[in-house]
């Protein structure tokens, strides 16, 4: 048993050339394999894309050009300035994400180390600190209690490397 159709069904679709739910987004464009530079589908890369401010008030003068979704999608709205701003939103009606600062993501452990190989796409939280030039140029009076950054050099017992881990070049090899 299928969905329930009604009778114009198949006229709007096949005679008025209109259907449910036409391609918006070019899905070539999902891989950078859209070589078309007069495509008429949207470029946005549905992964990570948010959906347009500008939309959701009618002011997006970008049309498909626009780098940010023009559907709405409450999972994929942008953050709330007044909520991420002043911690509290006056608007009982706003459409805009609320995040608590306090219960975010937790910063990333990599991050504090100096590297992060996940960039901006990482899931935790990268804080910025300034440099503590007292540590920077060999020590710091305040240690651990230092308002200023100091790279946390401790690392996960799980990801130590032993030397039995080392795969050595066999001897019979020459070297270069």
């Amino acid at each position: 048993m299928g969905e329930p159709a009604f009778s114009f069904e198949s006229y709007v679709s096949d005679r008025l050339g209109l259907h449910e739910e036409d391609e918006v987004y070019c899905i070539p464009y999902q891989t950078n394999s859209c070589k078309d530079p007069n495509c008429s589908k949207q470029h946005v890369k549905l992964s990570t894309a948010v959906v347009c401010k500008h939309w959701l008030r009618g002011l997006c003068k970008k049309g498909i050009k626009c780098e940010f979704m023009h559907e709405y999608d409450l999972s994929r709205m942008p953050e709330c300035y007044f909520f991420s701003s002043y911690g509290e939103c006056m608007n009982p009606e706003c459409n805009y994400i609320h995040i608590d600062p306090n219960s975010s993501s937790k910063e990333c452990p990599w991050y504090n180390r100096g590297f992060c190989r996940n960039g901006a796409s990482c899931k935790n939280k990268h804080v910025r600190k300034k440099l503590c030039y007292n540590y920077f140029l060999g020590f710091c009076p305040r240690g651990p209690d230092c308002d200023y950054g100091h790279p946390k050099f401790n690392i996960n017992p799980a990801r130590e490397i032993s030397r039995s881990d080392i795969i050595q070049k066999p001897s019979n090899l020459a070297s270069s």
